[in-house]
């Protein structure tokens, strides 16, 4: 029986938004100035908008990666969070979209999402510290915001590859941009 692909790509979609949370929530290594922490999550954000497209990208992204904070005590960051991420995938898409036309040029596109993703996690959580911490402590969290953001550049170019070795999974990544050409 062959599945709907609206269904598929909302179960895709929950999928990946769990997936956002536990890689979240797997690892956390602590940063300084306001107390969050470095994490793998930031590859399944690149990679929600790349697989899902960038509307249901920004969902899978922000909901799991809000889930991940909701759920780890770090409730002010809750809307930061679903922002921040949900743009993050959301440009990660676009980008894929607009450039990922053949193999190689998918592989650069996924790197350009990883650049944005560095750009956003660290400019995104700096502008919305300075309210809540100062301008001394939101400064503090850039080099550490950096670093996440390129492990999460470097884990969705090496995953890339294998997710698009799952038939279900290549499937949607070409029906959420068009038929993009392997």
């Amino acid at each position: 029986m062959n599945m709907n692909p609206n269904l598929k790509k909302t179960v895709m979609a929950a999928l990946f938004a769990a997936l956002a949370c536990v890689a979240t929530m797997s690892i956390r290594i602590p940063t300084p100035g306001t107390g969050g922490y470095i994490h793998p999550g930031d590859a399944v954000v690149i990679l929600s908008g790349i697989v899902l497209g960038p509307v249901w990208g920004l969902l899978a992204a922000g909901i799991g990666s809000a889930m991940a904070d909701l759920l780890g005590g770090y409730f002010i960051y809750v809307p930061i969070t679903f922002a921040v991420k949900g743009i993050i995938a959301w440009t990660a898409g676009i980008i894929y979209h607009k450039l990922g036309k053949t193999s190689k040029s998918q592989y650069t596109a996924v790197i350009l999402g990883g650049i944005a993703d560095i750009i956003l996690v660290a400019g995104g959580y700096f502008l919305c510290e300075i309210p809540l911490y100062g301008l001394s402590a939101a400064a503090a969290s850039i080099p550490a915001n950096l670093i996440q953001g390129l492990g999460g550049l470097i884990i969705a170019f090496v995953l890339y590859p294998l997710l698009l070795a799952v038939p279900d999974i290549r499937q949607i990544t070409h029906l959420s941009h068009g038929d993009v050409s392997n």
